[in-house]
């Protein structure tokens, strides 16, 4: 018995001194340290706008304990603002989702944790989206665990803070080879994409509607630095404006853009909003080259509950495409879909995200004649 006991003894010695050997400092997105253990995470949390999402790109959702209610889609009760438009992630895995507990309400509204329900789920890491470090030290402190604070930065899936994002993430739960895959796979599209674009002199000018916020965009919502252009070497329209980022231009300067407006995109997040102000005035893109002469193309939306990462890189495609297709003749809008899926979701899901009702049934050329009627 004094030897089982002493060998018994030494192990917990053992994997004590292990577990403290494995722990090391990382420094978060937003500049905070803080202590973990990788690879040792069972029961994880994620919170705030996007979050999910990123973890879903790298983690194992069969770690999660809990799920904030916007992204469980078996309630009645929860924000249900963005269930027309396709969020791969919860496309792939929702059926996950509903089985999990709440960890909070989520959605646009929600502006802080919630601490309490968090608890409730038992977690030992929260990944958070929340980027204000007083309450994210007060919420590690509340919780007692690591929580981790990720962000992409104004480039979204193009931006360093995405792709360091990844790695961490990768640090921290040691699958380090599925984040070097995505940054690899996004780092050889856009080189690709820019070779292909690199010697074109014959620019079109483009204008892109339809950015920022669910809730209020609409064809005067765009931006002067649309990270997408800059890839594919798109002349953007747009010059001029006083700040960087997605913003509302007046309806004035649309209509002096007008007439140098050869190709328009139009995000699918702003159709349900362009519809009603179609409707009461038919005239409002006569001054817009792009209608008249029918060039106008929707691209998918990519801001629902944040960015849809893996949708702003097949936008990018899509942009590149149609404003240079002899360029582009070989890419289809599907295929290249579904390899872009296949890499982030391990899943070809073109059909399931063009035929949400926000989708309209995919990339297009829109019929100006018939589209918003």
């Amino acid at each position: 018995m004094k030897i089982r006991k002493i060998v018994a003894m030494l192990t917990m010695a053992f994997l004590a001194t292990s577990v403290f050997a494995a722990s090391k400092k990382i420094t978060d997105m937003i500049g905070r340290e803080v202590t973990v253990n990788p690879g040792s995470y069972k029961r994880v949390v994620c919170i705030g706008a996007g979050a999910l999402r990123m973890y879903s790109y790298i983690g194992s959702v069969d770690l999660l304990c809990g799920v904030e209610d916007i992204d469980n889609t078996s309630l009645k009760q929860r924000p249900k603002m963005f269930d027309s438009v396709a969020r791969p992630y919860v496309i792939a895995y929702g059926d996950k989702f509903t089985k999990l507990e709440s960890a909070g309400v989520g959605g646009p509204n929600t502006q802080t944790a919630e601490a309490e329900k968090i608890l409730m789920c038992n977690p030992d890491i929260v990944i958070s989206e929340y980027e204000d470090k007083e309450k994210e030290d007060a919420l590690q402190e509340q919780l007692g665990v690591p929580v981790i604070t990720l962000k992409s930065g104004p480039n979204g899936v193009f931006d360093d803070n995405f792709r360091n994002s990844m790695i961490l993430l990768g640090d921290i739960f040691k699958v380090q080879k599925k984040a070097k895959k995505i940054n690899d796979f996004i780092a050889a599209q856009v080189k690709e994409i820019q070779k292909r674009t690199a010697k074109v002199t014959d620019k079109p000018k483009v204008y892109i509607c339809g950015l920022g916020n669910w809730g209020t965009t609409n064809h005067l919502m765009t931006a002067q630095n649309y990270i997408s252009f800059d890839i594919a070497n798109v002349d953007n329209v747009v010059t001029g404006l006083a700040k960087k980022g997605n913003q509302p231009i007046e309806k004035e300067k649309f209509v002096e853009l007008g007439n140098d407006m050869d190709i328009m995109i139009i995000d699918a997040a702003a159709v349900k909003n362009i519809k009603p102000l179609y409707k009461e005035d038919p005239t409002m893109f006569d001054s817009s080259k792009a209608w008249q002469n029918g060039e106008v193309y929707l691209q998918m939306a990519y801001n629902a509950y944040y960015t849809n990462y893996e949708i702003a890189l097949i936008n990018t495609w899509f942009i590149a495409k149609e404003v240079y297709p002899e360029l582009f003749k070989d890419i289809d809008m599907t295929a290249k879909t579904n390899e872009v899926t296949k890499v982030f979701f391990d899943a070809e899901m073109a059909d399931k995200i063009f035929s949400y009702p926000s989708s309209f049934g995919g990339y297009q050329k829109i019929d100006t004649a018939t589209f918003f009627n």
